[in-house]
């Protein structure tokens, strides 16, 4: 009889865990999009949800990158605090299971590579700011009232790269970049050329910087090499102040290149949302 009841009492447990690992965890006051770029890349979009009134400007929008591994502490510190609700934030992933589809990503935020050098593929940065600016930016704008002067763009890595890239050739897309630890020293310092040019537009009158900033956050162990590249980037930029463009260099302390995505997401949102530009 007892050997009977444990063996019942263990089926229990066993099913009891099986179902409670079979659930999902959902997170609340959000939602997710499945939408496929003009070339038919398919991408995984995590919306926080805004709380609150509409502003009479509308919302606030942050777009960030690598949505699968940085959406979840980004929603959570978005909606910790009550002046972070107010503003909509747009995750952008990819249909993975894993944080970060390295193959995909590898694509979409490089330059184009030489073939010798093009494993995994890349060169596909102009045709993921196409997606972002004219199907993900609209359907944003269809669902949600949003404050079109309040545009920000995150991004870790990679993604910091990309975002530099935006700033120098797409630099209406968004009014505030924040590139963390951003890979400036891809394909041989890639993103000089079009620093040049953004440089050369910018001092012809050609771009108008008045509402645009870009911050630029690093790991206090990422590379010596990352942090001089980092500096001298934001040294540069301060020559363009005078046409508008804010620019910010922060050093967190005893993160490294893997954990600063982590720890900066009530800074950025902070920073973002609030009407200070770090």
């Amino acid at each position: 009889m007892t050997r009977t009841f444990l063996a019942l009492w263990s089926a229990l447990l066993l099913s009891a865990a099986t179902a409670l690992q079979a659930a999902p965890v959902t997170l609340d006051a959000t939602e997710q999009w499945a939408m496929t770029s003009a070339e038919g890349r398919e991408y995984r979009i995590m919306i926080s949800l805004p709380e609150g009134d509409v502003p009479s400007t509308g919302y606030p929008v942050i777009y960030l990158l690598d949505g699968n591994a940085y959406f979840p502490a980004f929603h959570a510190a978005k909606r910790a605090q009550a002046r972070l609700r107010g503003a909509v934030l747009i995750a952008i992933g990819y249909p993975s299971t894993t944080p970060l589809d390295f193959v995909r990503r590898a694509f979409d935020m490089s330059p184009p590579a030489p073939q010798n050098r093009n494993t995994p593929p890349q060169g596909g940065q102009d045709l993921f700011l196409d997606f972002i600016e004219t199907r993900l930016m609209p359907k944003v704008s269809q669902q949600f009232k949003v404050n079109q002067d309040q545009r920000s763009l995150v991004g870790h890595s990679f993604g910091g790269m990309l975002g530099v890239y935006t700033l120098f050739t797409r630099p209406g897309l968004f009014q505030h970049i924040v590139a963390v630890s951003p890979s400036l020293w891809w394909q041989d310092k890639y993103l000089l050329a079009p620093e040049r040019a953004f440089t050369r537009r910018t001092l012809a009158g050609q771009v108008d910087l008045t509402h645009n900033s870009l911050t630029i956050l690093m790991a206090e162990r990422d590379s010596v090499q990352m942090i001089q590249d980092a500096n001298a980037l934001q040294l540069r930029l301060q020559g363009l102040s005078q046409f508008g463009l804010r620019s910010g260099f922060i050093v967190e302390p005893g993160e490294d290149h893997a954990s600063i995505p982590f720890r900066i997401p009530n800074r950025v949102l902070d920073e973002l949302i609030g009407t200070r530009r770090f």
